[in-house]
């Protein structure tokens, strides 16, 4: 499909490093105030806003590990590769303004195929209205290789660490948790039937839902708003990309505190519980260890709960607690058990 080989595709050898890059970048275009110069010069520069601070996060996508093409179109690649970056800008409480895009590429890719991976960028870049302000391309020998990084900006007083919860904080989540694992599994599912059965047309009509929340995530930029509309400051904030148990966990460790988390307070979609059924997983471990939700987990004072409890985008989840209660999921049947951080991980040994 990628074959640089046939006539009919442009091989990027023809372009070169420089034509390449101006070839795919032409496209964007410079929207955000504080973007003085975008590509085109040896740096990007970028104007500091009065008062606000600036944080930055970069992500590095590498084929055969985090992605694989035999299911997964490159315009959705480029589109995941730059909302990966922005939820962690988002999980600071802060406004994401440019990133950076940076590819290694094998010469299996023609330019049309590259094309298409920067469509989705591009694609991305408008409806989150960020500026692409440079990047570099280069050759690779193993695939594939996509690293952005993100940069956005907020008022000091607005940015949230992970490090902020106190004892008696409320644990929320935004959204609903396990149909970007689920989406893999039907994905991965169907890669096996078209090995045996090349011809085979598979419906995907029951499971719309949980194939877009794995090809094509959204990042909560919606969330930061909001929550200054409800005059809520979160304590701590942490995006969903390993498995809520995992980022629990996290958000545990920095803030030196305990957690109870209720399992019957996890949000489904009916998709997940119904595909749960199907695959014979049980939906409350495909919600804790799953990952690649990128919805937003964060703490809050109790006494900013009659603020958000009406909210249809937040869940109450459970509380903080002393670190020497331990960190525990309470189940339906109200037994306590320790909680185990069993998401994805991309550095474990494949034995």
């Amino acid at each position: 499909m990628l074959e640089s080989k046939d006539p009919s595709k442009t091989h990027i050898s023809q372009l070169g490093e420089f034509g390449l890059i101006d070839h795919l970048t032409k496209q964007f275009s410079i929207s955000q105030k504080t973007t003085v110069k975008g590509i085109g010069d040896d740096a990007a520069v970028i104007a500091s806003q009065k008062n606000d601070q600036w944080v930055v996060t970069t992500d590095l996508l590498v084929e055969g590990v985090h992605f694989d093409l035999s299911y997964v179109p490159l315009k959705h690649l480029g589109y995941k590769a730059v909302i990966v970056n922005l939820s962690d800008v988002y999980a600071m409480n802060a406004e994401a303004s440019q990133i950076t895009v940076s590819i290694a590429v094998s010469n299996r890719f023609p330019v049309e195929a590259l094309e298409e991976l920067y469509a989705g960028i591009a694609t991305a870049a408008k409806i989150y209205n960020i500026d692409v302000v440079g990047g570099d391309t280069t050759s690779s020998t193993t695939g594939l290789l996509i690293s952005v990084t993100a940069i956005g900006h907020a008022p000091k007083e607005r940015i949230v660490y992970r490090s902020g919860a106190k004892e008696n904080d409320l644990l929320v989540v935004t959204g609903d948790l396990g149909a970007a694992y689920l989406g893999l599994q039907v994905l991965e599912r169907e890669k096996e039937v078209f090995k045996v059965n090349p011809n085979s047309q598979p419906d995907l009509d029951a499971y719309t839902y949980l194939i877009e929340r794995q090809l094509k995530p959204e990042a909560r930029k919606d969330i930061s708003k909001l929550l200054a509309e409800l005059d809520v400051q979160p304590t701590a904030m942490i995006d969903i990309s390993d498995g809520l148990s995992s980022e629990v966990l996290h958000l545990c460790k920095q803030s030196d505190v305990g957690c109870n988390l209720y399992e019957e307070k996890i949000p489904l979609d009916p998709q997940v519980i119904s595909a749960c059924e199907e695959f014979h997983l049980d939906s409350t471990t495909v919600a804790l260890s799953g990952g690649e939700d990128y919805e937003l987990l964060f703490t809050i004072a109790t006494e900013d709960f009659p603020k958000i409890k009406a909210n249809p985008h937040l869940t109450v989840l459970g509380h903080m607690t002393h670190k020497k209660e331990g960190i525990h999921l309470i189940t339906r049947a109200q037994t306590k058990i320790p909680l185990v951080a069993r998401g994805w991980n991309a550095l474990q040994s494949e034995d």
